[in-house]
């Protein structure tokens, strides 16, 4: 198996840095596991670890500093055949430590590469999440404020299954690199390693204290027999396999003639309760039951049992390229909340225009057509005044036909639902 280095990148570390023996490592690992380049995806994120995408002849993503799990994860779940692998400084290991932690829980098929030289080397030597505290590092005092984290020990306790706490200077590095490459389920290796550009300039740090202070670190060997499981991808997919196929997109036919062949728009205003969202969709079954294309976008806060909700639809023959309604053909007016989202483009409407207003629904100034419906005399309640609009719409031509509105209910309800949403568009009356 020939050597994976891209010989048109050679490594562009500082001399002596650590990274670079991990560089000859991995490509040393990759070919006595005879893993071709195109097998492998090397995943990176920022940093100097960050440029190990660029040194491989492999495929490769670099991403957002902490970040490069979420992507690898993504990658192994789709393309699960490719040996996923990640490489990760000490830096984005604490900026990505709850994505760390996921990946341990799920057990993800992957090998994370920390490459732990105990500051952020890239950007001046501050102090990361490993950084001891009596280090001296480019950040001042504040290393001595916190206590450093043991990622294996961390790890471990999160799921992890194979850990590995190890020197970039021992002679075992690529046998254990190996073990982490064909273990089926998340492996973390640990290594620890010099940076001569910042670290190692104020502090005594050699491969022989990295070895005496690996030898005093309790062993990780038990989160092996405690947390092997099933591979999450493996896991899933099978208990994937075991239900039922998920139904198939909902088809619609063209059974309609639509009362105008123009694009509308309609935007729906009125706070939540009244199935503002809910009558949208309708709106837009409706259109496609006509054969025109349509779409919908909704507005509405955090707080989803109270506030303002509104929905903009779009139905046209033609592709719908552009979503956004300014001057809409048709405005349904239920609530103060609604309105308020939308005063300034309601002030604005044409004459050619139509309100649809619930009586006492206060609206600014418009030249638009105003239509009010008292839902009350009607006995009509809020929950079912956007539908009972709906079919006010329909009466009068704008925009859907009542047979569009009829078929629209009988693709989205069924039985009881249905007959009660019928019995609303007999209450329609302006």
């Amino acid at each position: 198996m020939d050597s994976l280095l891209n010989r048109e990148r050679p490594p562009v570390f500082c001399p002596g840095c650590a990274h670079e023996r991990v560089v000859a490592a991995l490509d040393q690992t990759l070919q006595r596991l005879a893993l071709s380049g195109d097998r492998v995806v090397i995943v990176s994120d920022i940093g100097c670890s960050g440029l190990f995408d660029t040194f491989f002849n492999t495929h490769a993503f670099h991403g957002l500093h902490g970040r490069a799990l979420t992507y690898a994860t993504g990658l192994k779940l789709a393309r699960p055949e490719l040996q996923v692998i990640v490489t990760m400084g000490d830096g984005g290991l604490g900026i990505g430590g709850a994505h760390v932690l996921s990946t341990c829980r799920r057990n993800i098929d992957l090998t994370l590469l920390v490459l732990n030289n105990f500051n952020y080397g890239m950007t001046g030597g501050q102090c990361s999440s490993t950084t001891p505290p009596e280090a001296r590092v480019g950040s001042g005092f504040l290393n001595r404020l916190e206590k450093p984290i043991d990622i294996c020990q961390v790890a471990g306790s999160a799921g992890a299954a194979h850990l590995t706490r190890i020197s970039t200077y021992d002679d075992g590095l690529i046998d254990r690199m190996m073990d982490a490459i064909q273990f089926k389920g998340f492996a973390l290796m640990d290594i620890w390693g010099v940076c001569p550009g910042r670290y190692a300039r104020g502090n005594k740090l050699s491969p022989a204290s990295i070895e005496t202070e690996l030898a005093q670190r309790p062993p990780v060997d038990h989160f092996q027999r405690q947390n092997t499981r099933a591979e999450y991808g493996a896991h899933y997919r099978d208990e994937a396999a075991r239900l039922e196929p998920a139904a198939g997109p909902l088809r619609v036919e063209p059974r309609h003639k639509p009362p105008t062949e123009a694009r509308c728009e309609v935007i729906l205003l009125g706070r939540a309760g009244q199935r503002i969202v809910t009558a949208g969709e309708l709106l837009c079954l409706a259109g496609a039951t006509a054969g025109l294309h349509a779409t919908q976008k909704n507005d509405y806060p955090i707080t989803v049992l109270r506030g303002h909700s509104v929905s903009e639809i779009v139905l046209a023959r033609e592709a719908i390229g552009f979503t956004g309604i300014d001057r809409p053909r048709a405005v349904i007016a239920l609530a103060a909340e609604g309105v308020a989202r939308r005063r300034r483009m309601l002030a604005a409407l044409p004459a050619d225009a139509l309100v649809l207003r619930a009586r006492g629904v206060a609206l600014p100034e418009t030249a638009a057509t105003v239509v009010d419906i008292d839902f009350k005399t009607n006995r009509v309640k809020a929950p079912d005044w956007a539908l009972a609009t709906l079919g006010v719409l329909a009466r009068r031509g704008e925009v859907i036909s009542a047979d569009m509105l009829r078929s629209a209910l009988a693709l989205r309800f069924k039985g009881r639902v249905l007959e009660a949403a019928l019995a609303v568009l007999e209450k329609a009356v302006d």
